[in-house]
């Protein structure tokens, strides 16, 4: 690997979640010679575009000229989605772990519920927003998705016979044209999964292979 270019990696983690969610994702990339930064926000005290801003200006300090990748999860994805339009410096690719791509059932529960909607904040409710996510840009750059089947099916299950991870279906996690992988993961677990990082691994130096 000591000879390979090096790589950055932009991640970040989901709603609720801190960038220690990504850590094992982040040690995993490191010992592939691809260098995490790991981005933090708060959905519960922040504003969405002062998120987009940090965000923006983050991937920009940490990457500079270098190729780089972005990895998200989650909401981490609909930050991303907003935030790469803004970007001069495209990333090699990004990698989208359990997207949701649509106001999702859970989303729609959510919404109605008080106490919860104080702690979606600002950031956070734009996924009970419909008109916002159906206008989110599609990402510009060559993107995989990564969706989770280990959620429970069946006659008791609220997903039904759905492949989902626990929180969202397969088909919540979908945009069109933009490939899609299943993994035996849960919602929550998924950017522990090793087959996400191997992938995700070779896809970038495959990538990366491409601009020498």
């Amino acid at each position: 690997m000591s000879n390979e270019k090096k790589i950055d990696a932009i991640l970040i983690h989901g709603m609720g979640r801190t960038p220690v969610a990504m850590s094992i994702l982040a040690a995993r990339l490191q010992a592939s010679n691809i260098r995490p930064h790991l981005f933090g926000y708060s959905v519960t005290f922040e504003k969405w575009d002062e998120c987009i801003r940090r965000y923006e200006n983050f991937i920009t300090k940490r990457t500079q000229n270098r190729d780089y990748i972005v990895v998200g999860h989650s909401l981490g994805t609909v930050l991303t989605r907003a935030v790469l339009a803004q970007l001069m410096h495209k990333p090699l690719a990004c990698f989208f772990l359990a997207p949701p791509t649509q106001v999702t059932k859970a989303a729609r529960n959510f919404a109605h519920r008080h106490m919860i909607q104080l702690f979606m904040g600002d950031i956070g409710k734009v996924l009970a927003d419909q008109q916002f996510m159906e206008t989110l840009p599609m990402p510009s750059v060559p993107t995989k998705i990564y969706a989770g089947v280990a959620g429970p099916r069946g006659r008791y299950s609220p997903f039904g016979e759905e492949p989902n991870d626990g929180l969202l279906t397969v088909k919540e996690t979908q945009l069109p044209s933009i490939p899609l992988q299943t993994v035996p993961s849960l919602h929550t677990f998924i950017m522990n999964s090793k087959v996400v990082t191997k992938d995700i691994v070779q896809i970038t130096r495959s990538y990366s292979a491409l601009r020498i």
